[in-house]
């Protein structure tokens, strides 16, 4: 992050602490229940937001190698990511044009060779279909009309998009324009440097909830002096956040207690990153959060026709290559602190309130005012739809 935007966001949270006070949306919002539990919404919602937009699907670093690839079907699709030899990353559907099957499963790293299991037709790093056995008996099949299905994909700053409905043939001119689809938040990640991040692992979680639902729980900390008060309560400042949007996507910055160590420091000196914990939502279903020392990306997806539940897909990046038993110490400790909060405490209050939107006993839930980034992205989720 800048450090001009560092040094004015910790200038807001000064002000907010002498005052008592938060960002705040303009009024108060009523969310309709049934936007959580309506089949018919949830289907509109998998069609125009995660099979008609750009989803940050991956992390750079995760594919740093040639050959690397990553497969996920979490939008709805069969996705097959990786790096070819000309360092470009593409991706395709993940689906053999002979009898449709995975041509890879999981992640990994290859000699940028995709060999069906089934009957061992073979796809390059580029999509091509390079080898079918007995290619007698499939004499007169154009191969270049049975290349792996092209996705729409791009890499900047760190970050690799995909759109998961094809568009074309031709995969290397199928264009995302992330920095018109980011709204100005794009040189903000580039600050970052997202590329020197090293993945340390993974893990994939199912919820019984909504997929919104659980964005929710990274968008406001008027829960953590409840909710977390055992845990994160004595780390951040309950009830006081920072909110910026950026077209769909937004920004909160939650402020570690820690903070006040910089006012008798020059403002040359303010680390904000360091200070507080930053989440984005990068619209519509990724949550990526900068610590002081780490990064973790939260995609979320959810479960075709069942509106109460959620795949979500868990990264954690850390600064260097872990090459000891002390820093895997370290850096699982970390993971376990993240896990423990969010998955220990922030799902199980999540699937409660799922289950308690069946009871009928709310039409609408209510967010104040001191909740604006909850407003903005709920909202935000409605207006793309109606358009």
């Amino acid at each position: 992050m800048k450090h001009q935007t560092q040094v004015e966001l910790t200038r807001a949270v000064f002000h907010h602490l002498a005052q008592g006070t938060t960002d705040v949306a303009s009024e108060i919002y009523r969310n309709p229940v049934a936007h959580y539990i309506s089949a018919e919404r949830l289907a509109r919602e998998r069609t125009d937001l995660f099979l008609g937009r750009p989803l940050m699907m991956a992390m750079s670093c995760q594919l740093r190698e040639v050959g690397a690839y990553i497969t996920c079907d979490g939008a709805g699709v069969p996705m097959l990511i990786t790096r070819g030899q000309d360092g470009v990353v593409r991706a395709f559907l993940n689906v053999c044009r002979h009898r449709g099957a995975r041509v890879a499963n999981g992640c990994g790293r290859n000699e940028n060779r995709f060999q069906c299991p089934y009957h061992g037709w073979t796809y390059d790093g580029a999509g091509h279909l390079v080898a079918v056995p007995d290619k007698r008996s499939f004499e007169g099949m154009d191969r270049a009309e049975h290349n792996l299905v092209p996705l729409p994909a791009v890499e900047q700053n760190g970050l690799i998009w995909v759109c998961a409905t094809p568009a074309g043939t031709d995969v290397d001119s199928l264009p995302i324009d992330i920095d018109k689809a980011l709204a100005g938040l794009g040189s903000e990640f580039q600050s970052f440097n997202l590329d020197a991040f090293h993945h340390y692992t993974s893990r994939q979680l199912r919820q019984k909830m909504n997929w919104k639902l659980v964005i929710d729980t990274f968008l406001e900390p008027y829960h953590f002096g409840v909710l977390h008060q055992d845990s994160i309560a004595p780390i951040f400042f309950h009830n006081l956040c920072l909110f910026q949007a950026f077209g769909p996507h937004l920004r909160v910055t939650y402020p570690r207690r820690t903070i006040e160590t910089l006012r008798d420091r020059p403002e040359t000196e303010w680390d904000l990153v360091y200070h507080s914990a930053l989440v984005y939502v990068l619209f519509p279903n990724t949550v990526f959060v900068v610590q002081g020392d780490h990064l973790e990306v939260w995609r979320i997806f959810p479960v075709e026709d069942k509106v109460d539940e959620t795949v979500i897909f868990l990264d954690f990046f850390v600064p260097e290559p872990v090459t000891n038993q002390s820093a895997r110490d370290h850096w699982d400790r970390n993971l376990e602190l993240v896990t423990g909060v969010v998955c220990d405490e922030d799902f199980p209050t999540g699937e409660a309130i799922q289950f308690g939107f069946l009871s009928r006993a709310q039409s609408h839930m209510i967010y104040g005012r001191n909740e604006p980034a909850l407003a903005h992205f709920e909202k935000t989720v409605t207006a793309a739809l109606t358009r």
